[in-house]
C-alpha cells in the first residue's frame, strides 16, 4: 500500500502531522487569534464589495467595516449585559423567597412521604428517607461548592484576562482584515503553479462549504429562536426576549443545544411546585430538540454535503482533543480534508 505514495506525498503527510501536533498544543491558547482570523475571513466579502462598489482603498474599506462591526457588537453586548445584570439583581433580591419556596416544597414532600408510607415496613421507610436526605444533602453541597466565595472570587479575577483577550481579538481582527491579501500572496509564492491551482480550487470549495455550514446553522437557529420566543411569550412573557436570545446563542453549540437552558429551568419549576410551568418548559425543550434533530441533518446535508454521522464524529473528537473549540474545528478539518481530496492535493485511493 505504501509503495504507491511518492516522496512529495510523504513530505505533505509529515507536514500535516507536524501541524496537527503543534495545533494540539497551540490552539487552546490561541482562541482570540483564531476567532479574529475567521472573523476577518467572514467580513472580507463585505470589504471587497465596498472596494468594488465605491472604489475605496483597502484601508478605508477595512476601517468602515471594522467600525460598523464594533458598533454592532457594542449594541448587542450592551443590551445583553444590561439585561443580564438586571436579572441577576432581581434574582439576588428574590433569592430568599426562592429558598423559602424550595424548603416548603421539601417539607411538603416529606409530609406526603410520611402519609403514604404509614403502612410500610419501618426498615424500608428508613432506607427511603436516608436516600432522600442523602440526595438533598448532595444537591445542597454541590450548590454550595459551585457558589462559594472562592469560586466567585476566581471568576471575578479572570475578568481582566477576558478583557485582555478581547482587546487582542479586536487588534488582531483589524490587522488580519488589512493583511489578508498580503498573506494570500505570500502563501502562493511558496507553491508551484500546479499546487497553487489545486489550493485555489480547495480554497474556493472550502469557502463555499464553510459559508454553507454557517448559513445552515443560522437558518436552523432562526427557527429555534422563533419557536422559543413564541413558546416563552406564552409560558413566561417577562423573560421571553432575553431567554430566547440566550437559547438562540447556546443552540449554536452542537450536542448541547437549548436543553441546557430549558432543562434546569423546568426542573427548578417542578421543585418549587409550579408543575404547570415546569411541564410547559419541558414540552418546549422537547419541541426544540425535535426541530433541531429533524431539520439540521437535512439543512446540513444540503449546504455542506457532510453526513450527520461524520459531523457528529468530528465534533466529538474535536471536543475530546482541544475542548469546546473542537466543536467548530472538528467539522472544519473534515471539510478541509474532503476539499483537499477533491482538489487532488491528497490522494486517498488505496486497497488492502
Amino acid at each position: 500500500m505504501f509503495r504507491y505514495i511518492s516522496k512529495r506525498q510523504w513530505i505533505l503527510i509529515l507536514v500535516a502531522i507536524t501541524l496537527i501536533i503543534a495545533g494540539y498544543f497551540i490552539l487552546p491558547v490561541s482562541l482570540p487569534l483564531l476567532l479574529a482570523f475567521f472573523t476577518a475571513l467572514f467580513l472580507n466579502p463585505s470589504i471587497r464589495w465596498l472596494q468594488f462598489r465605491f472604489k475605496f482603498s483597502r484601508k478605508i474599506a477595512v476601517t468602515i467595516i471594522f467600525l460598523a462591526f464594533l458598533v454592532i457588537i457594542s449594541i448587542i453586548g450592551t443590551y445583553f449585559v444590561t439585561r443580564a445584570v438586571t436579572h441577576v439583581v432581581n434574582f439576588s433580591q428574590n433569592a430568599p423567597t426562592y429558598i423559602v419556596q424550595m424548603n416548603e416544597q421539601v417539607l411538603e414532600w416529606e409530609s406526603d412521604l410520611a402519609n403514604v408510607s404509614e403502612d410500610l415496613p419501618k426498615e424500608f421507610i428508613d432506607k427511603v428517607k436516608a436516600g432522600y436526605n442523602e440526595s438533598i444533602n448532595s444537591l445542597v453541597e454541590g450548590l454550595n461548592d459551585k457558589l462559594n466565595f472562592n469560586r466567585i472570587t476566581e471568576a471575578v479575577s479572570k475578568v481582566p484576562q477576558y478583557l485582555v483577550s478581547f482587546l487582542v481579538y479586536l487588534i488582531a481582527l483589524f490587522m488580519f482584515m488589512l493583511e489578508l491579501p498580503l498573506l494570500k500572496t505570500k502563501t502562493y509564492q511558496h507553491l508551484t503553479v500546479e499546487t497553487a491551482e489545486k489550493v485555489r480550487f480547495m480554497n474556493a470549495r472550502l469557502a463555499y462549504v464553510v459559508l454553507g455550514f454557517l448559513k445552515a446553522q443560522f437558518l436552523v437557529s432562526i427557527i429555534i429562536f422563533i419557536v422559543s420566543l413564541i413558546g416563552l411569550l406564552i409560558i413566561a412573557p417577562e423573560y421571553a426576549v432575553i431567554m430566547s436570545f440566550i437559547i438562540w446563542i447556546i443552540d449554536f453549540i452542537p450536542i448541547i443545544g437549548s436543553i441546557v437552558i430549558l432543562g434546569p429551568w423546568s426542573l427548578y419549576m417542578f421543585i418549587t411546585g409550579d408543575v404547570r410551568t415546569g411541564t410547559e418548559l419541558a414540552i418546549l425543550a422537547v419541541i426544540l430538540l425535535a426541530i433541531r434533530r429533524t431539520v439540521e441533518p437535512k439543512v446540513m446535508g444540503k449546504h455542506i454535503g457532510l453526513s450527520p454521522l461524520a459531523t457528529l464524529i468530528a465534533m466529538y473528537l474535536g471536543l475530546q482533543l482541544i475542548g469546546i473549540l473542537g466543536f467548530i474545528v472538528g467539522p472544519l478539518v473534515v471539510i478541509a480534508f474532503n476539499s483537499a481530496k477533491e482538489a487532488g492535493i491528497i490522494k486517498w485511493n488505496f486497497k488492502i
